[in-house]
């Protein structure tokens, strides 16, 4: 997957009548009459009512299995069949200090502490007499009121159509409060509001947050991602940049305002005029456009050796989120990777070297490769720099290519939110063995992001 000759993805009765004769003066006469006008008079029965017993035997067994399935189906709606209920509450937490790292949802102490609250929830549940209504739940936000420290959550469970709101809610209550005595040195007090939320409150909600997939805006188990083709909403952060209506590169949704992306993308091509972004998983029918207002490259970018390829978009409106368009995380700068750990690489880069580019977003699957064994003589002898990740299978077969420059290298972490690992930049062809993909490390221009967007 890569552009401008750098990287890019493998990846339908007749009628009757009577003859009525009698002496007419002078002259006899035959008269003609239709049969159905003339006959059937009011006092004569126009056929037997009587009606076969064959016929009424069968109406009533068809009237009875009728009553029966319709009764079944009833039954069967209001005491079996379930729907999901969406619930957002706010914990207390109280023993916990309030700390600078708790602001950002991409820190490890916030990552950590809401993954402990949605274990210490998700137990309590499994523990209660709702253990199988309950489904999930998801810290949306940690924040400071006043002195206290709240989490505000989502949750999801799953109950027959007969129940009706009140009760469902009564009985969610009841089990929240056994968790004082449930703490495991958490210690939390139990929600004073618990608000019933639909389908679309819910996914308005998490589509806020960073790195959110399909999986996770309703609340259930990841889908396992198999094949090469991408799904609509599977790679929400995921933009094409195109160069006079044509796709050239790809780049990563940061903010509502802001794309980021590699620095060789624009070495012959600066006119802001000419580029576009769009937004879907294809070029050509794309859910939403938009045009650049600024491109920032790296100062220190060197086109010789790769060094500091990277560059940011400030585009000339902002993006509404929904299901399909929202941002990935970005890591802290600290944020360890380490190596043999799982990624994915998407984009619409070609499938072979010297390929073309393919018009529906491809994904591929790959591991992190240090830094060391990148380096060798067999691999890229010492090319890799500090500000560089390698990633891909030693074997090869797997790789970005022409077309995915500037796109996304993304890991999920425990809570199956996705970060900002590393940003498409070059490589020796594509997909050959001892030979990864070669990305710009998100991690080592944190700093640089931050100074120029506030993100």
């Amino acid at each position: 997957m890569g552009s401008d000759g750098e990287r890019q993805m493998k990846l339908r009765l007749p009628t009757a009548h009577l003859l009525l004769c009698g002496p007419v003066p002078n002259r006899p006469q035959t008269v003609a009459f239709d049969f159905s006008l003339v006959l059937r008079p009011a006092w004569m029965p126009s056929a037997s009512r009587s009606l076969n017993p064959y016929i009424v035997c069968f109406v009533v067994v068809s009237v009875v299995v009728l009553l029966a399935v319709t009764t079944a189906l009833l039954v069967y709606f209001l005491a079996f069949d379930q729907k999901y209920y969406f619930y957002r509450s706010s914990f207390q937490i109280l023993n916990v200090q309030h700390s600078d790292e708790l602001n950002s949802p991409v820190t490890q102490k916030y990552r950590t502490l809401s993954a402990r609250i949605e274990s210490m929830i998700t137990r309590t549940f499994k523990e209660s007499n709702l253990r199988k209504q309950f489904i999930k739940v998801h810290v949306v936000r940690l924040r400071l009121s006043g002195s206290d420290m709240i989490a505000d959550t989502v949750m999801k469970f799953k109950f027959t159509r007969n129940n009706n709101g009140p009760s469902l809610k009564r009985r969610i209550e009841s089990v929240l409060r056994q968790m004082l005595n449930n703490s495991e040195n958490l210690v939390m007090k139990p929600p004073t509001e618990l608000t019933e939320i639909t389908d679309q409150d819910t996914e308005d909600i998490l589509t806020q947050e960073c790195g959110i997939r399909q999986g996770l805006i309703t609340l259930s188990d990841e889908r396992i991602i198999g094949g090469t083709k991408a799904k609509e909403g599977d790679w929400p952060w995921q933009v094409s940049l195109q160069w006079s209506n044509h796709h050239y590169c790809g780049g990563v949704l940061i903010s509502n305002r802001w794309i980021l992306t590699a620095a060789h993308c624009f070495t012959r091509h600066s006119d802001t005029l000419l580029w576009t972004v769009t937004f879907g998983i294809s070029t050509t029918s794309p859910k939403e456009r938009r045009r650049i207002r600024t491109i920032l490259i790296h100062n220190n970018y060197k086109p010789e050796t790769h060094e500091n390829d990277i560059a940011l978009l400030h585009l000339d409106r902002e993006v509404t989120f929904n299901r399909n368009i929202h941002v990935v995380c970005l890591p802290e700068a600290s944020q360890n990777i380490p190596p043999g750990s799982t990624a994915y690489v998407t984009g619409w880069g070609s499938q072979s070297y010297t390929g073309s580019t393919v018009t529906h977003l491809e994904q591929a699957r790959v591991n992190i490769i240090s830094n060391n064994v990148c380096n060798a003589p067999s691999s890229y002898n010492g090319a890799i720099l500090p500000g560089m990740l390698c990633a891909g299978l030693s074997q090869g077969g797997v790789d970005a290519c022409q077309g995915d420059s500037g796109g996304p290298l993304v890991q999920e972490d425990a809570r199956h939110l996705w970060f900002l690992t590393g940003i498409v930049s070059w490589g020796y062809q594509c997909g050959l063995p001892d030979k990864p993909g070669v990305y710009t490390l998100v991690t080592a221009y944190r700093d640089w992001i931050h100074q120029h967007t506030g993100i």
